[in-house]
């Protein structure tokens, strides 16, 4: 396992353990989940950003009534 620092003045640690207490979770915990959010939250706007470009590029669409028609539901 490895360990990463993360340097912190002393009102940033003050208000993230402050947190952290309050959540009931770790420091370490909430900074992994924080991270993992936040490239969550990236990558799911990369791909609306494509999917934006190719609706503008054909943005013909089919309502859910015709589209379950043509999957047989």
């Amino acid at each position: 396992m490895a360990t990463v620092s993360v340097r912190l003045n002393q009102e940033e640690e003050t208000f993230f353990k402050s947190y952290a207490a309050l959540s009931g979770k770790s420091l370490s915990t909430l900074l992994k989940e924080a991270l993992a959010q936040s490239i969550e939250d990236e990558y799911d706007l990369n791909i609306y950003k494509k999917a934006f470009e190719e609706y503008q590029q054909d943005s013909e669409t089919i309502s859910h009534v015709d589209f379950k028609k043509e999957l047989g539901f």
